[in-house]
């Protein structure tokens, strides 16, 4: 059961050919066989995802069902999942119950959706790697001594070890599309806004997106569906109508005009990275799309940029984590200074402390003007960049990684270089446009990605781009070796 798409297991389930339960069980069974060794997930709510299999049984029967009803996902570990542990991948969040539910997952519960639990991540998603969770390093199923990604690793991992059906991740410069990338998978990030950030824990305000993660894009269009819309409980969501995703699947590529971003296939780029991009540009071509040359002249700005904004605003949202309300608190405080100076101190991991004293220094007086305020001007550069190339082409075709997956370990010790894995995939959180990845094929065993990049809320159009891509190759059927 587990090699069937979401799409084809919807169909099953509505068929009756099989129930939820059964399907639920035995993605429960896959876990407990195959994440000793993966480490993608950080809780798994057995109970839980056999009663609401339960539940979506009985709707399929009444003949109310969604397409997602009975369906087995997981979640990112930094959606709040009512009476279920959300952590963060931190030791701070460590005992953490969450008392409420996200809008991302109760429209999925809404929907009839099973949770099978809650996947590992890079610590309160900063990272790229999935190897600075409190938890532990999760492993690629690829190559278990490579890295998944990150930091939604977690969550790329559990869906290409077919440990789910899909899974939600989350997106502030490349967390969904470079794990996506790095293991075979679809993952959509969606245009800043379109899915509510409610109940979702913040890293940077301004540039996380939630989205999901699967097998194909038309797995990803039918869980889109769920997670579009807006939210009046977040003041960023966006009120704008969401569109029917799965059914523009199959329009014909004919006249659609893609934009080669000089920048993005210059030196650092892999030779086997630049030649799937390559081929898949010609496929493009077989399909009816017209290839253009573009220019993003302030690309090589993001990195810089990116690393004071979302720092600093990082500093800030984590500064309610300090041992009085909730999560961690150290033993036996001296008075509050120590109360507040040593639970901040042994909850948070060296990456998390690094990037909350970079934005805290980026944010304080003296230095607002030099570092925040000039990044935030680049940012504007950044945007309009975009604008103007959109009004060339319908869509941008990139890399999501330089080099395919690295090895455990092999960047850990230098930031600079594991920051430098993002290049590619910054630059859409910034001007918080859309973009996709999709697998474009295979080095010495170790999938290569590239992402599709469009205007705002053109989440169906991309979907529909990847998808007829996905028709004329099979990269995203294929599975890593015993899984």
């Amino acid at each position: 059961m587990h090699d069937k798409t979401l799409a084809a297991l919807s169909q099953a389930l509505q068929s009756k050919t099989i129930s939820s339960v059964e399907l639920t069980q035995h993605y429960l069974q896959r876990i407990e066989q195959f994440d000793q060794t993966l480490n993608s997930y950080i809780t798994v709510t057995a109970d839980l995802a056999l009663e609401q299999a339960k539940a979506a049984d009985a709707r399929i029967a009444a003949g109310s069902a969604t397409p997602l009803t009975g369906i087995p996902l997981a979640h990112k570990d930094l959606f709040c999942t009512q009476g279920v542990r959300t952590s963060c991948g931190s030791k701070m969040l460590d005992n953490f119950i969450a008392p409420y539910e996200s809008t991302v997952t109760a429209r999925f519960i809404e929907a009839g959706a099973v949770t099978l639990g809650k996947t590992n991540l890079d610590e309160f998603a900063m990272g790229s790697s999935t190897e600075s969770s409190f938890y532990g390093p999760t492993r690629n199923p690829w190559d278990t001594e490579r890295v998944p990604g990150g930091s939604s690793g977690g969550s790329a991992a559990a869906v290409a070890a077919r440990l789910c059906a899909g899974a939600t991740g989350t997106d502030t410069g490349g967390s969904i599309r470079q794990p996506a990338g790095f293991t075979a998978l679809t993952g959509l990030k969606p245009t800043y806004g379109r899915v509510s950030r409610w109940g979702m824990i913040a890293y940077a305000s301004s540039l996380d997106q939630g989205g999901p993660m699967a097998r194909t894009a038309e797995d990803c269009a039918i869980m889109m569906q769920v997670m579009a819309g807006f939210d009046a409980k977040d003041s960023t969501s966006v009120d704008e109508p969401v569109s029917n995703y799965t059914a523009e699947l199959n329009a014909p590529l004919k006249g659609l005009r893609i934009g080669l971003p000089k920048e993005y296939f210059a030196s650092g780029l892999d030779a086997a990275t630049a030649d799937a991009i390559h081929a898949a540009v010609k496929q493009f071509q077989t399909l009816g799309a017209e290839i253009k040359e573009i220019s993003l002249p302030n690309a090589e700005l993001a990195i810089p940029a990116y690393y004071v904004i979302a720092p600093a605003e990082a500093s800030s949202n984590l500064s309610r984590f300090d041992g009085v309300r909730f999560g961690y608190r150290c033993e036996n405080p001296s008075d509050l200074t120590d109360l507040y100076k040593r639970s901040r101190g042994e909850g948070f991991g060296d990456e998390v402390k690094r990037r909350i004293m970079v934005g805290a220094y980026a944010l304080s007086a003296g230095y607002y003007d030099a570092y925040y305020l000039q990044a935030q001007k680049i940012r504007r550069l950044i945007k309009n960049d975009f604008l103007a190339a959109y009004e060339q082409v319908d869509v941008i075709l990139c890399p999501t990684s330089p080099t395919p997956p690295f090895k455990i370990g092999e960047k850990i010790d230098d930031p600079v270089s594991l920051y430098l894995t993002d290049i590619y995939t910054i630059t859409a959180n910034l001007a918080g446009v859309p973009g996709i990845a999709l697998p474009a094929g295979f080095a010495q065993g170790l999938p290569l990605g590239m992402q599709l990049l469009g205007p705002y809320f053109s989440e169906a159009r991309l979907l529909n781009i990847a998808h007829q891509y996905q028709q004329v190759t099979d990269w995203h059927h294929r599975a890593p070796a015993g899984y």
